[in-house]
């Protein structure tokens, strides 16, 4: 199986999972496994909003094309996919967005505030940073000048 990703600016969760040639789009099943070889499938014979453009099989392997929803500003690996080459049975790994989660602890002094940011295929990026408590003005007197 053969799966290019079109990436489409779109505020849609996206989910799909695999079972030999079943595709399961956000719940709903869609069985390719009745696509003979050397058959294509015009767009709009399945109907389903994920899927792009014709389905083939070619070779004894399905090719076919997902809509990726994407933010106004993706990621490189969401801009320009690359194609799913015979994915396994189960969820596919599809490209995700960046995002960050925050901590913070007060500590003797100030706040430490600990920055883990993941990123799709890639270690966690932790960034750490203490912020000092505010420095208090000390009391003067009239004559202390």
């Amino acid at each position: 199986m053969r799966i290019n990703l079109t990436p489409q600016v779109r505020p849609d969760t996206f989910a799909v999972i695999k079972n030999g040639d079943v595709l399961t789009i956000n719940g709903d099943p869609v069985d390719l496994s009745v696509i003979p070889d050397g058959a294509t499938l015009p767009h709009g014979a399945i109907d389903n909003e994920w899927i792009f453009g014709p389905i083939d099989r070619v070779d004894g392997k399905l090719h076919l094309t997902l809509i990726l929803p994407i933010g106004w500003t993706p990621e490189p690996w969401q801009a320009f996919p690359d194609p799913i080459i015979d994915p396994p049975d189960g969820p596919l790994d599809l490209p995700w967005d960046t995002y960050s989660d925050t901590t913070s602890e007060k500590v003797a002094g100030g706040t430490k505030v600990v920055v883990t940011t993941y990123r799709w295929h890639q270690e966690p990026a932790i960034e750490t940073t203490f912020v000092p408590d505010p420095v208090q003005p000390q009391e003067t007197t009239d004559g202390d000048n």
